[in-house]
């Protein structure tokens, strides 16, 4: 089917969220399990020790949780602080958190800690960003708070982004005045988003918008969730790839298939370069990423960073390209912003 779809349903009774375009899977959200924490969220946390050497805090959190600020300066154990959770936590370690809160809707972001108002540098129109900054100096007048039009904001009406713009001021607002509360008890005091919100968030308007029940029925993306338990990454041409995680970091093997030309790995690589966001994003798979390249000659390698860079220049999670290794790999470093599917669907049957 051409075009783009969203579908909106559950999978094996917890929320999911499909991005399909042209027939194919363009990325999956699953709803974590329920004693999950999920990025996004915002507590009153207490710090508990420092890690000297580090110059990191341990905090706690509700329920007997525990998370990591990687900046603790001038904080004491016992005192309160307002924290944002930056990611999924790793196995056996503490929630990843952050001071800076960020306020996130479809066409802004309200940034208390950074104030100012800017609009994305993709939007490159004057008129538009001229337009863009006349509804956003009007809803600010005054604030004290910082504000980010995204790129997305272009297909808002004048309306819809101050609209946009006030709510996610009045949230902000909301929340620091509760986190600002004289208790010492940790709190929850903001929810991270669901897989529905971030589709609605993040995604891009689809030329089809399917939220009834069997959606992923309809649309083929429970088969295409099945494909994705395997490690095999089909390539153009005969070529392929295997992604597999391991406890350390995600391991990437390339491989030309019965592609004997000259120019076979160069081609494999290629592909690989352009499928790898892709893959890593549908799978949730973040932290360390190596890259096997298929053999190709050195002079090639900077025609596979072009192609590295402009694939992940696309993709909405935050990754390095750190470089060549001396064995000859390729390094990365992606945001742990998802859980892993296999991690999401273990419990379940």
């Amino acid at each position: 089917m051409k075009g783009s779809v969203i579908a909106l349903d559950r999978y094996k009774g917890r929320l999911a969220a499909a991005h399909i375009v042209d027939g194919r899977l363009e990325d999956l959200l699953i709803e974590p399990p329920d004693d999950v924490t999920l990025p996004g969220a915002i507590f009153r946390a207490i710090c508990d020790r420092p890690l000297k050497g580090q110059g990191g805090m341990m905090l706690r959190l509700p329920d007997g949780e525990t998370a990591f600020l990687r900046q603790g300066k001038g904080l004491k154990p016992g005192q309160p602080v307002l924290v944002q959770v930056t990611g999924f936590a790793e196995d056996g370690k503490a929630v990843p958190v952050a001071q800076k809160l960020l306020f996130k809707s479809r066409f802004a972001i309200v940034t208390p800690d950074a104030p100012g108002i800017n609009v994305s540098r993709a939007i490159r129109d004057d008129e538009e960003r001229v337009r863009l900054l006349e509804i956003a100096h009007e809803v600010m007048e005054g604030a004290e708070e910082g504000l980010i039009l995204r790129s997305v904001a272009v297909t808002g009406t004048d309306d819809e982004i101050a609209d946009d713009i006030a709510q996610m001021l009045q949230l902000s607002r909301t929340v620091r005045a509760d986190g600002d509360g004289q208790g010492q008890a940790t709190e929850l005091l903001l929810d991270g988003a669901d897989p529905h919100h971030q589709a609605w968030r993040e995604w891009p308007t689809p030329d089809q918008l399917d939220q009834d029940a069997g959606a992923f029925d309809r649309h083929g993306v429970t088969d295409m969730i099945a494909d994705l338990a395997h490690a095999r990454v089909p390539l153009s041409g005969a070529a392929f790839a295997f992604v597999e995680p391991t406890r350390a970091f995600v391991a990437v093997d390339v491989n030309t298939g019965g592609d004997t030309s000259p120019a076979a790995g160069l081609k494999a690589n290629i592909a690989t370069a352009q499928a790898l966001p892709r893959a890593l994003r549908c799978r949730g798979l973040g932290g360390q990423i190596v890259v096997d390249f298929a053999p190709s000659p050195k002079k090639d390698r900077r025609q596979i960073e072009q192609a590295l860079r402009k694939a992940f220049r696309a993709d909405g999670i935050e990754t390095s390209l750190v470089g060549w290794t001396t064995l000859g790999n390729f390094e990365l470093q992606r945001k742990r912003e998802r859980m892993s599917l296999s991690a999401c669907l273990k419990d379940l049957t």
